[in-house]
């Protein structure tokens, strides 16, 4: 029976258990990341939460400073993770008002089935703060509704009209260049070269009129012989 079991004693004595409690803090801080049972990550939570809480020297005098690091290494007895705790870890957890870690299971132990898990410092893990950073899309009833698939009918554009282009300089005022303009009444009259060709009807007749065969002339001597004497 639990009855009024607040803490896990986790089969040792008071001791061990604070000892252990103390070289797994050390690690998770001078590491980010530790790999051990479930039952010791949640206990080594309780235990370094409040000693990360202590490092939190921007609202505190020099003296409260230096009181802070005394505490946690009397806790840690380890000067490389008091350092480490109080400069690298400080800064990243600064403005967090808890929650400083993150537990994550990883299943069970093959030899005997015990439940595993990683422990971090929330603030170090940069792959897991890009997934939060990202907000999903809130969906709507109205974006489930299928979108009709034929598409538009294009429209046929009418052809632009020719607008004038204006030349702008590098501190210039751009300048609008008009189209030219062509006076039309003193343009001279073109002169066309064009020659007229007889149609096909005019063409016939003249070839008839080439070919049809010119009448000899006759002399008034040969006229007078062919003519019968009158006889009287």
């Amino acid at each position: 029976m639990r009855h009024n079991k607040k803490v896990n004693h986790l089969g040792r004595t008071k001791a061990h258990r604070e000892a252990m409690l103390s070289n797994m803090a050390s690690s998770l801080i001078k590491h980010k990341r530790i790999f051990t049972t479930t039952a010791k990550a949640k206990a080594l939570r309780i235990y370094i939460e409040p000693l990360i809480t202590k490092s939190k020297t921007s609202a505190k005098t020099s003296e409260e400073a230096m009181h802070s690091r005394r505490v946690v290494f009397a806790e840690l007895q380890n000067k490389q993770a008091v350092t480490e705790l109080f400069s690298n870890v400080a800064d990243k957890i600064g403005d967090r008002p808890g929650g400083y870690t993150r537990i994550i299971k990883t299943g069970a132990r093959l030899g005997d089935n015990a439940s595993m898990c990683f422990i971090e410092l929330v603030d170090f893990n940069e792959n897991m703060m890009k997934d939060t950073s990202k907000k999903a899309a809130a969906k709507t009833r109205r974006s489930r509704k299928k979108v009709a698939t034929t598409a538009p009918v294009k429209e046929e554009s009418a052809p632009k009209a020719s607008t004038p282009k204006a030349t702008a300089q590098k501190g210039k005022t751009p300048t609008v260049t008009e189209p030219e303009t062509v006076d039309v009444s003193s343009a001279e009259p073109e002169i066309s070269n064009a020659v007229d060709v007889p149609t096909a009807a005019e063409a016939k007749t003249s070839n008839e009129a080439d070919t049809s065969p010119a009448e000899p002339e006759t002399s008034g001597e040969e006229i007078a012989r062919e003519e019968p004497l009158n006889e009287e």
